[in-house]
């Protein structure tokens, strides 16, 4: 029996048929809906004599469509419905998966994690169950995405590639789009479902000696807000640019970081940003006498930092329940907040906020164009690659620039330079900004600006085109 003839006899008791025959998802794109969730997750609940129950309901839809050297290279879609069953007996724990949702099969999970809950090592941190919790309605999904079918996706990548063979280049894409919907319920009666749709785009183009590269990308919850010809304007525009780069030697130069890049450096920062870490004196926040860095400016003023599932369409609960609420990380360049898990939080008498799964980064009223245009010279960079961590004591990372490096001059770009590894740290490469474009969409939950900075530090040339 196929994968999703055995989804669809599960629903099919879900629902509280009997003996309905095997059939597909009646809406795949959208997964479970609530009712059927809650349903689902009651009868599971229902089957176990733990202490401590909790179900994870993921359902839904994926499809994406791959090209390279100017062809359709693979392109499918899956359909799926999986839950996670946790069990806890006393502070023994554990999780099993499942997506045959029949009485047997879920039975036979449920005695599965029991079992191997009662052969766990006790959990000294394990915290209880949470009650029942008002979680927000966000809007996450978008039709447009849920209908991004396979011959639409094959018609963006027919776009590229005929402007790839006209213009005697080659290119690669990648574009990924998922729908449907995730749950979270407990034996405490706690409940939460949320629907979502996320796509993401992105294309290299290669020039036909190899020599030049440009690339671009975009991501959001609703298809309908990106203009795939766009994306593509800008890969081949970089592309061409990027042909016979002129070397540059290593150094600390001034830099205009595209969003892209921006959203790299955001992001190794908002990982730093554990309040255990800080406390324990194992983190570029730590201070002495288990002080943190809590009201300190530790980036420029024009930065902030905030996470809000509403409007990037992000789950209003964590993985255990908890609600997610809107908090400011990073206000004007202080820090105001690090991420307490729950376990933490108790210990250190604080609010629990789990690690921020959206976030924006404030901005300027600019254009990236404006940037450059003001700009008397810096290294432009379209994005990094390869970024692996050095000290996490001071969040110093190495990585590499790709697919577009330049230098900028009395407002113009010039001309392509060689591509750079580079040795930095947000919080060293952040601490003063000089513009900030207005902020855009990178990804489907994150949202920052383009950035120029007095100082980055290229640390050796790289061969990368």
């Amino acid at each position: 029996m196929q994968r999703r003839e055995l989804i669809g006899a599960s629903l099919a008791r879900v629902r509280g048929a009997s003996a309905a025959p095997a059939r597909p998802l009646s809406d795949p794109r959208r997964g479970l809906s609530e009712d059927e969730a809650r349903a689902l997750t009651e009868r599971i609940l229902g089957m176990t004599t733990a202490d401590e129950a909790r179900v994870n309901l993921g359902s839904g839809w994926r499809g994406n469509t791959r090209y390279a050297v100017n062809r359709i290279t693979t392109a499918g879609e899956a359909t799926d419905a999986q839950a996670a069953i946790t069990v806890r007996f006393g502070r023994r724990e554990a999780t099993v998966s499942t997506n045959r949702f029949d009485d047997a099969s879920l039975r036979e999970a449920v005695h599965s994690a029991e079992r191997l809950a009662r052969l766990a090592p006790e959990d000294p941190e394990m915290m209880p169950e949470l009650s029942p919790a008002n979680y927000r309605g966000i809007e996450g999904y978008a039709e447009a995405t849920a209908s991004l079918d396979a011959s639409t996706r094959a018609e963006v990548a027919a776009d590229a590639i005929a402007r790839a063979r006209s213009e005697g280049m080659e290119v690669a894409g990648f574009l990924e789009v998922d729908a449907g919907a995730s749950a979270v319920a407990n034996s405490n009666g706690l409940f939460g479902y949320h629907p979502s749709t996320g796509v993401d785009y992105t294309l290299t183009v290669r020039t036909a000696d190899g020599r030049g590269s440009g690339w671009a990308q975009g991501g959001h919850r609703d298809w309908s807000s990106l203009n795939p010809g766009v994306i593509h304007s800008r890969a081949f525009e970089k592309a061409m640019r990027s042909r016979e780069p002129r070397p540059l030697e290593p150094g600390v130069y001034p830099a205009i970081l595209e969003p892209a890049a921006t959203d790299d450096l955001i992001g190794l920062l908002a990982s730093a940003l554990d309040a255990r870490r800080a406390d324990e004196g194992r983190s570029a926040f730590s201070r002495p006498g288990e002080a943190t860095a809590i009201g300190e400016r530790i980036l420029d003023e024009r930065i902030s930092l905030r996470s809000d599932p509403v409007g990037l369409g992000s789950s209003p609960f964590m993985n255990d329940g908890l609600p997610v609420t809107p908090v400011t990380w990073i206000d004007d360049g202080r820090l105001e907040r690090l991420s307490y898990s729950r376990y933490w939080a108790d210990r250190r008498g604080a609010e629990p906020t789990g690690f921020p799964g959206s976030l924006r980064m404030s901005g300027g009223d600019q254009t990236l164009e404006q940037i450059i245009a003001e700009t008397e010279r810096a290294v432009l960079v379209t994005r990094f690659w390869y970024i692996r961590s050095v000290d996490p004591r001071t969040i110093l990372y190495t990585g590499l620039t790709r697919d577009g490096t330049f230098w900028v001059e009395d407002g113009r770009i010039q001309y392509p330079v060689n591509n750079f590894r580079w040795n930095d740290s947000p919080l060293t490469a952040l601490a003063q900004v000089e513009a900030l474009s207005r902020p855009v969409r990178v990804s489907a939950a994150r949202e920052v600006p383009a950035v120029r900075v007095p100082a980055f530090h290229f640390s050796s040339v790289s061969e990368a085109v």
